[in-house]
């Protein structure tokens, strides 16, 4: 089978690879996907590399990289327009973050349905996305961000393969439902949304997400770990609840933070053990450095475990210590492989008694990080992907 993977990335993620090598946007599409590839970010390469170990044929796609499918389309002869006078991503991020800090939070709600509109509206960016699936000529597209896309487009972009699936695990905005049911399969992380999704008709299926052994291998970890108790992820007000966590965990505890955290209020608790972002290799090399790495799940998971950070921490070797969930013992034995906590207090106690007992501790890594390599690996999902796409063509 022909894969092509369809991918969005962070603006504040784009901004920092471009910034950090002011020649990148200039140079051939293959020299900035590699580049772009080796941040470790996200899912990476990882979902096309493991399909090719598979036999198939894959490429990947950034869709909202704009210096990169402007790169695509020079070398394949396509006249691109003038970049629209649209809203970017990026820009967009500076708006909200500028709003923040003058007090127009209140005023999200109404300009954040304006903005996806604009978004999504046709551009010179889904000419050339179109033009790439008709070069590569795909069996299946697998689409990383199915309600980045109105439902007419999914249809056309669909033309040229046999199966459009979405893969999706974060809250679904006003109106993208009808952008995720364009899809012929849905794969989620959250059993949930599965159930869900096919009480309204869905094709969906369960596909929990995993940890790319060759990080481990290319970042390795520290001899002697540091870092006594990190979190690393993104606070926003899809995070209510993480938010308030770290907010007494920092101030009761040596936790150190690491993500995007928006606007914070001057007296956040936050603030005083936060240490910038950590992109891709950045926060592997930051776990790869940490005995406890703590977990805590979006509001919209529910009662469910699955985040990346539940294979990425235990992958790099740390104990993971993790909100309870009741599916989570279909991932990992809880005491044995990682640690749970059901509360605020309950987490500030769990972290001060791992630090009293560094063998237990290590223990407990060792075999959480056996487990996920054992059966949470991307060449393990890429194969259950490649058995459910195959059913279905």
């Amino acid at each position: 089978m022909k894969w092509l993977i369809l991918n969005t990335d962070y603006p504040q993620f784009l901004d920092t690879l471009y910034a950090s090598d002011p020649t990148l946007a200039s140079q051939p599409y293959d020299a900035q996907l590699r580049a772009r590839n080796a941040t470790l970010f996200g899912t990476a390469d990882f979902f096309s590399v493991n399909l090719r170990q598979l036999g198939h044929e894959a490429w990947d796609v950034h869709f909202n990289n704009h210096a990169m499918q402007r790169a695509w389309a020079a070398e394949h002869g396509i006249a691109v327009a003038p970049a629209s006078r649209l809203v970017t991503p990026s820009a967009m991020q500076r708006i909200r973050s500028a709003g923040s800090h003058l007090g127009l939070r209140a005023l999200t709600p109404l300009v954040r349905p304006l903005v996806r509109r604009a978004s999504m509206r046709r551009s010179w960016l889904h000419d050339i996305l179109l033009a790439q699936v008709k070069h590569y000529a795909p069996d299946v597209i697998v689409n990383h961000d199915p309600v980045a896309f109105p439902p007419e487009f999914l249809a056309e972009l669909e033309g040229d393969a046999r199966l459009l699936v979405a893969q999706i695990a974060s809250p679904v905005p006003p109106g993208g439902d009808a952008s995720l049911a364009a899809h012929d399969l849905v794969v989620s992380s959250f059993p949930h949304f599965v159930t869900r999704l096919r009480g309204a008709g869905v094709n969906a299926e369960y596909m929990p997400l995993a940890f790319e052994p060759r990080v481990l291998a290319d970042v390795g970890t520290a001899s002697q770990r540091t870092i006594p108790a990190a979190f690393v992820g993104s606070l926003s007000s899809a995070h209510g609840e993480r938010q308030q966590l770290l907010e007494k965990l920092c101030g009761q505890t040596g936790l150190a933070v690491w993500g995007s955290t928006g606007a914070l209020p001057a007296e956040s608790h936050v603030r005083r053990c936060h240490h910038g972002d950590a992109w891709g290799r950045a926060m592997f090399q930051v776990l790869g450095n940490t005995r406890v790495a703590l977990n805590h799940h979006i509001d919209v998971a529910e009662e469910f475990a699955n985040n990346m950070r539940l294979f990425e921490a235990t992958g790099m070797g740390a104990m993971l210590l993790t909100d309870s969930k009741r599916n989570l013992g279909d991932l990992f034995a809880a005491g044995t492989e990682v640690v749970t906590y059901a509360s605020a207090a309950e987490c500030a106690e769990l972290l001060r008694y791992y630090a009293r007992h560094e063998d237990e501790r290590a223990v407990i890594a060792a075999a959480g990080q056996q487990r996920t390599l054992r059966d949470h690996t991307y060449a393990q999902r890429m194969r259950e992907l490649s058995d459910v796409v195959g059913k279905r063509l």
